[in-house]
């Protein structure tokens, strides 16, 4: 399963350290995997306003190695520009 890592684009260092809703928010997407507890990794996929986005793989139980197979095809087709 590929999904969003963050329900949003990356905001600014400390702009939400005010607001622990808003933070712990920012976070739900990786949560589902860990309450599930199966492998999950996310990935560099590009930038949105010049700030970094990412992708979230998350496997079935013992499929880790899949996992990488697919981020590492992943990384590769995105190229660098994923990683700048």
């Amino acid at each position: 399963l590929f999904t969003p890592t963050t329900p949003s684009t990356a905001f600014e260092l400390g702009a939400k350290i005010n607001d622990p809703y808003e933070m712990y928010l920012s976070d739900i997407f990786t949560v589902t995997a860990n309450l599930a507890g199966v492998p999950a990794m996310s990935i560099p996929i590009g930038r949105v306003d010049g700030l970094p986005a990412g992708g979230q793989i998350i496997g079935p139980h013992f499929g880790e190695q899949a996992m990488f197979r697919t981020a590492f095809a992943l990384e590769r087709s995105l190229g660098a520009e994923a990683h700048q």
